[in-house]
This record gives structure tokens, C-alpha cells and sequence, in this order.
């Protein structure tokens, strides 16, 4: 929708910052409609780690300006792009964070009674940030070991240009992508707009497991809104089995965002980073370490108190022990 998106440095915070610029004044026009629904969605919503952070919003020559959070890692639709590119998956344990980090996100917007009705890999933004990653204890303390970092991932939703109220059932909407719509939506049916958003997020992540290109229109589109989801081969059962029922033909029988978010398939890879794995590690590390040295000693005291009560004994049998001597005088 936006014509542009500049990449700016603050003059006073010195902070990066997305400033998204209209591309024409466009006044009364759908463009204009959809800028002010996403300026109004961000007044609503407050600050949450997995939606882009909005600043402000002003007019300036007739143009619509939002400032935003600058997300330095791009979008999700690049880094598929690159992945196709070198031939290359993501491991499953990356598709289930991305899959709880949006989920994370759509819980917080559909627990303000909104829905976000344009879910797909371009609207979804990568925050990157290095983490220090702990030295092995077995590591050489010859302080030439240089420090070692890794990036830790965290994944927004952005573009709420079409995001919408689910407070009461709205007569008409803007449709987004239709490669990501449920049928439902196309039938007029707007009564579950939240299990929309679970729909198009279904259908992202499989995008994501090297299930794109998705269909436009025809058979295979069709296929898709009847439950018919290709299997992902190199994906787990439990994975494969959730995206279908993302993808359900019932709304109703789609996962809330809610239920995403506690699902026992997501929560044990969404909760621990590589860096918290690897802290994790260092500790069992370290407290193995601990008790091999509480072992040796422990072993060391054994084997002193075995030769103590060796020599103890003898002493007692009078081995090597010079006798005392006396003399009677009468």
C-alpha cells in the first residue's frame, strides 16, 4: 500500500527508525482508509515484543508519514527468498519459533478484540539482535579465546493496515492477499475473523517449510481451502498435523491463537533460545565438573584413610615397633 519506506536516523536519539511514506495524496481513497486503520490499530494496541512498535504518525505535503521500529533482519518473505536461493530449509526447530512468535503476537492483538486479516510472510519482520554466547568450562582460560555471538531471532507482526474489529460483525471488508484468505471470508462470512488470521498464519508457515509458491486461484487453491495441505516430507508428523488443522474448512475447528501459544508442539523449541540451551548446557557442564572434582577428592580421603588404618593396625601387632625395655633392681 505504502509507496516507500525509508530507513532514518533520529537527529536527537540517534535510534533507526522505518518511516513509511504514502505514495500519493490520495485523500478519500481505499490507500488513505487503510493508512488510518493501521495509525488507529497502533493507538490501540500498546508496546508487545511480537508486534512492530509504532512511534508516531503525521501529514506532511498531503503525504501520510508513520514511524516505526526499524527491524534491522528484514522481512520473513526475504529470508525465504534467500533460503530458496542457496537450496537450503529451515530447520524445524526455527519454523516452530516463527510459528510461536506470531502466534504470541496474534494472541495479544485478538485479546484487544481486533484481527489482523493480512497475515503472510511480507507483513511478518525479523528484529536481530547478537547474544554473547557462554565459554564451555572446558574451553582454555588463556585469555586469547575470543568472546563468540549468535543471532537471536525475534519475529513482529507489522502492516496492520487492514487490521479490523472483532467487537461486532462488520458489514464489508477490505480483502488482503488472497493466497492467504480463508474461504469464508471470500463467502461474506465474517464471523470468525480471528480463526481468518490462524488460516493465513497456517499457510505462511508452510510457505516457510518450502511449500511455496502458494496458488492464486485454480484447482490447487481450492484443494487448500478443502483441507487438502500437501505433506511436508522433511517436516515432523506432529508439524504437518498442526498446519491442517490450522488450515481447517471449519473455522471452528481451527486452534485460537491462544491455544497456539500453549501447544505442546511449539512450547518446548519457543521457549528456549540456542544461547538459553547453551547456558543450560554450560551449567550441566559445570556441574558435572564439580562433582568428577568432589568424586576425586572423595576417592583421595578413601584411599588416605585406607593406609591410616593400615598402619594403625600394625602398630597394634607390634610390626616394626621397637619394645619398651625394664630393669628390676633389687
Amino acid at each position: 500500500m505504502f509507496g516507500s519506506v525509508y530507513k532514518c536516523i533520529h537527529r536527537l536519539d540517534g535510534c533507526l527508525y522505518a518511516i513509511k511514506k504514502l505514495k500519493k495524496p490520495l485523500k478519500g481513497t481505499s490507500d488513505e482508509r487503510a493508512a488510518l486503520k493501521e495509525v488507529y490499530a497502533h493507538a490501540v494496541l500498546d508496546h508487545h515484543k511480537h508486534v512492530v512498535r509504532y512511534y508516531c504518525a503525521w501529514a506532511e505535503d498531503g503525504h501520510m508519514l508513520i514511524q516505526n521500529e526499524y527491524c534491522n533482519g528484514g522481512t520473513l518473505a526475504q529470508a525465504i527468498e534467500e533460503k530458496v536461493k542457496k537450496n537450503e530449509r529451515f530447520p524445524e526447530t526455527d519454523v516452530k519459533r516463527i510459528l510461536l512468535h506470531i502466534a504470541q503476537g496474534l494472541r495479544y492483538i485478538h485479546s484487544l478484540n481486533l484481527a489482523h486479516l493480512d497475515i503472510k510472510p511480507g507483513n511478518i519482520f525479523i528484529a536481530k539482535k547478537q547474544r554473547r554466547v557462554p565459554i564451555s568450562p572446558n574451553s582454555s582460560d588463556d585469555g586469547f579465546e575470543e568472546d563468540e555471538y549468535e543471532d537471536e531471532l525475534t519475529y513482529k507482526i507489522g502492516d496492520l493496515g487492514h487490521v479490523t474489529s472483532t467487537a461486532k460483525v462488520p458489514e464489508a471488508l477490505e480483502e488482503g492477499d488472497c493466497r492467504y484468505m480463508p474461504a469464508e471470508l471470500l463467502q461474506d462470512n465474517y464471523n470468525y475473523l480471528p480463526k481468518a488470521d490462524i488460516f493465513a498464519l497456517g499457510l505462511t508457515i508452510y510457505e516457510v517449510c518450502d511449500g511455496g509458491p502458494l496458488p492464486k486461484n485454480g484447482d490447487e487453491w481450492h484443494a487448500i481451502r478443502e483441507g487438502h495441505l500437501p505433506y511436508l516430507p522433511y517436516y515432523s508428523k506432529e508439524l504437518n498435523a498442526l498446519l491442517k488443522q490450522m488450515i481447517h474448512p471449519d473455522p471452528e475447528q481451527r486452534p485460537t491463537s491462544s491455544a497456539l501459544v500453549h501447544n505442546h508442539t511449539l512450547v518446548p523449541y519457543g521457549q528456549k533460545t540456542k544461547e538459553q540451551l547453551q547456558k543450560e548446557l554450560t551449567a550441566e557442564q559445570q556441574k558435572n565438573h564439580l562433582l568428577a572434582m568432589q568424586l576425586q577428592v572423595a576417592t583421595e580421603l578413601n584411599q588416605l584413610n585406607d593406609e591410616c588404618n593400615k598402619r594403625r593396625v600394625t602398630r597394634l601387632v607390634g610390626g616394626k615397633v621397637n619394645r619398651s625395655s625394664s630393669v628390676t633392681i633389687f
